[in-house]
């Protein structure tokens, strides 16, 4: 007997349980009583204000290796912790409290919330919420009863799993660009019917009960499988509302609409890159500032970048190599009433930056850009050669981190070697592979494509 008058429950390593007040019937966790929090897979987290206490909406993907089946999930927040993972990572992470149904019992436990999708289980069970009420047999298995495929797709449900190619649309704006073609190219490799979608030619129907995305003549594109977005920066606003009506009806997107905004917003990704505990050069932001010495001050003095908000690809990049003309270009950008950020120049890189390829939580290539001679480079790749290099370990977990802080699928996350570490500089959702795939020898777009087949569950021949 325990504190609550009852035989304990002895489980398996692994068992199904669910969480009933927020819709997720079936759920397989692992059991882990060397973990002191227990944790649920969550994506697209937003915060809102309801009676005057914190909630968070968020999605889950309750079954493993399964994207295609999604909960929409409501619950208050009862507070925020930073929990460390098994690799030593630090996160930050909001928490809830939910009644948790297990075999044929329940009890409310606290429940953090992230996303584990490159951790295999969408739930761990951690020792508080086991206290005194369940013994753990390392050896067994679902000792509780095990679920079913059927049993699943009656829960939720969802539509058995197929074996036949996908039907992939590839939402960009110029078919001819060489990333464009490759993917292409790929999916047609594996046996998937791909469809180029220009942004441009795409519009939508919002209706309650038929909601609907048209092409170029009417064409109707409710039935695609996958989205994979190659956005421009022009584009971002357009291209990122098609891709939530795509989300809405149930399409995957291989990147969110939700983690392209958060990217593309320079001074936000830098906030969220903050937020995880990734370190960046140090860097002011302001809207026409009247003390222009305290914002140099700020990250160190001369040399220095200067960079316009809503800059894009080195455009509205400058670097002032003196305390005069840091003055000079700062008091130009006033004069445009423009959001800058001014960033500490990072000398000791001599013009070198990293280029780390990550696909579904896993570096697949890495490649070192070198500006040509003379070539200025503000902490920023602005042309020169690529050339492969195999990054430290301390690198690619810095990258991973980086694109999960995004929430994206597919980023090229972009660092700098510096004195005080390795820095992320930016992470680009929609990143280009010819550089890449040329130096380092990848195929990168077929690995993209397997990605997808394993979120949507499919094996190609």
């Amino acid at each position: 007997m325990n504190q609550f008058n009852e035989p304990k429950m002895v489980i398996g390593s692994e068992e199904w349980c669910a969480f009933p007040s927020i819709n997720i019937p079936a759920v397989k966790a692992r059991i882990d009583s060397g973990a002191k929090t227990s944790s649920l897979h969550a994506i697209n987290i937003h915060f809102f204000t309801r009676d005057g206490v914190q909630w968070a909406s968020f999605e889950v993907h309750p079954l493993q290796e399964n994207r295609k089946i999604t909960v929409q999930c409501e619950a208050p927040i009862i507070d925020h912790r930073v929990v460390k993972s098994s690799s030593g990572d630090k996160e930050k992470r909001p928490v809830i409290r939910v009644p948790l149904a297990i075999g044929e019992k329940s009890w409310t436990i606290e429940v953090t919330l992230t996303d584990r999708d490159s951790m295999g289980y969408r739930m761990l069970l951690g020792r508080e919420a086991m206290n005194g009420r369940i013994l753990v047999d390392p050896e067994g298995s679902c000792l509780l009863g095990d679920c079913c495929q059927n049993d699943l797709a009656n829960l939720y449900k969802a539509p058995e799993m197929r074996t036949e190619g996908l039907k992939i649309g590839l939402l960009a704006s110029n078919p001819d660009l060489y990333s464009n073609r490759r993917i292409i190219e790929a999916a047609e490799s594996r046996g998937h019917e791909i469809q180029f979608l220009n942004i441009k030619n795409c519009y939508m129907k919002l209706d309650a009960t038929t909601p609907e995305i048209h092409y170029r003549g009417g064409r109707l594109l409710n039935d695609l499988d996958a989205i994979i977005p190659r956005i421009r920066p022009s584009k971002t606003f357009y291209a990122c509302t098609l891709l939530r009506q795509f989300e809405s009806l149930g399409v995957y997107c291989l990147n969110t609409s939700m983690a392209i905004t958060k990217s593309r917003d320079k001074l936000r990704s830098l906030q969220l890159l903050l937020d995880n505990g990734i370190q960046i050069p140090t860097t002011g932001f302001a809207n026409s500032p009247l003390d222009t010495d305290d914002l140099i001050n700020m990250v160190g003095g001369a040399p220095l970048i200067v960079k316009l908000l809503e800059g894009t690809q080195g455009k509205g990049v400058v670097l002032a190599e003196t305390r005069k003309a840091a003055d000079s270009v700062i008091n130009a950008f006033k004069s445009l009433n423009a959001n800058i950020l001014v960033q500490e120049f990072i000398k000791e890189a001599s013009g070198k930056d990293l280029r780390c390829f990550v696909i579904d939580g896993k570096v697949v290539a890495s490649i070192q850009r070198i500006a040509a001679v003379g070539e200025f480079r503000a902490n920023i790749h602005l042309g020169g050669r690529a050339e492969l290099i195999k990054v430290t370990a301390e690198e690619k977990r810095l990258a991973i981190k980086a694109a999960k802080a995004m929430d994206l699928k597919v980023a090229g996350v972009d660092l700098i070697r510096s004195n005080k570490g390795p820095l992320v500089l930016e992470v680009n959702s929609s990143p280009g592979l010819q550089g890449i795939e040329t130096a380092a020898n990848e195929d990168i777009a077929v690995k993209m494509i397997m990605a997808i087949e394993k979120q949507l569950r499919i094996t190609s021949e």
